[in-house]
């Protein structure tokens, strides 16, 4: 059987998060003792921790909500993109010698291996212009391994409103440090969370 490589960030309590939003927290509900036979835990959670798929809704009022995507986004053929560099927005011309032959998802390396315990500050994000020219490439779905396709301090979100434009999946959080570049199956599937704003996913690559 192929190999299935985890792009997916534990989470764990005391993990990172979007400043000002909910925490990962766990308690136990039941423990296996004299009177129970069984262990039951109990998570709390914002819809944006860790590996997340963002909908619509979360960007635009009246977007279609984390359960109404189409999960034929999230598996399919992907490329992983090396997209690292010093400035703060990855341009288009960075990373069009990756382009060719691409399939409609692709996956971006923004950053090195960072700690999970700390919110990355100053992370690098997609420049709006070339979210704009993937799409128009025919680019389906956009996946990054920070916290957001846009800076963390842009209250406009121009790149999100350039994936609302045209319609693209928007994955967030990956873990793609180990990963090489190169083209792959990508299945990431978001939790069916009924008319929420985003919803955790599971990804995984495999040859």
């Amino acid at each position: 059987m192929s190999t299935l490589i985890d792009i997916s960030p534990a989470l764990r309590v005391g993990m990172g998060v979007f400043p000002g939003d909910a925490p990962f927290e766990v308690s136990q509900t039941f423990s296996i003792g004299p009177e129970c036979p069984v262990n039951v835990a109990s998570i709390s959670m914002s819809t944006h921790c860790g590996a997340h798929v963002d909908a619509p809704l979360h960007y635009d009022a009246r977007g279609a909500s984390i359960d109404r995507l189409d999960l034929g986004n999230f598996i399919g053929p992907a490329r992983v993109i090396d997209a690292r560099g010093t400035d703060a927005l990855c341009g288009y011309d960075e990373i069009a010698s990756a382009l060719d032959g691409a399939p409609p998802r692709l996956l971006f390396k923004l950053m090195d291996r960072g700690d999970a315990l700390d919110w990355p500050t100053g992370f690098r994000a997609l420049a709006p212009e070339m979210v704009e020219r993937l799409a128009l490439r025919g680019t389906r779905l956009i996946g990054v391994d920070v916290p957001s396709v846009d800076p963390e301090t842009s209250k406009s979100l121009p790149s999100h409103m350039v994936c609302r434009q045209h319609d693209l999946r928007i994955i967030e959080n990956l873990l793609l440090a180990d990963v090489a570049p190169g083209d792959y199956e990508l299945i990431a599937l978001p939790l069916k969370l009924r008319g929420l704003d985003a919803a955790p996913v599971r990804a995984v690559l495999r040859r």
